[in-house]
């Protein structure tokens, strides 16, 4: 049995993907693979920042079409260019965490 924590988790990932799917978004992806040990953190980390990399070409992209015209999709850039926005976000939260836990240990006496 997982424990309540675990439960409220999933449960609110599960509510959140059926919003994004309701709004017609992508279904949320774990950053790290299923599998225990399948990727090094290293490997983790190389691919959320290629993913926020490309999240932001994409963005910006889209917001180029509008701009020049070539497209009247104005809501879905706008909601690409949020999307790429909070991905940045949470890898910046992500990046602070790992400097405060590199901090921590060196910190520590051996």
């Amino acid at each position: 049995m997982l424990e309540p924590s675990i439960q409220l988790i999933l449960a609110d990932r599960s509510r959140i993907q059926g919003d994004m799917a309701s709004l017609g978004g992508e279904a949320i992806q774990p950053a790290i693979g299923a599998q225990p040990g399948s990727a090094s953190f290293g490997d983790s980390l190389r691919d959320a920042v290629s993913s926020v990399d490309a999240k932001e070409r994409d963005a910006a992209g889209r917001m180029e079409a509008v701009d020049s015209g070539r497209s009247d999709d104005l809501v879905g850039a706008m909601l690409a260019s949020q999307q790429a926005s909070l991905s940045f976000s949470m890898l910046t939260q992500v990046r602070n965490k790992v400097v405060g836990a590199v901090d921590e240990l060196s910190k520590l006496s051996l």
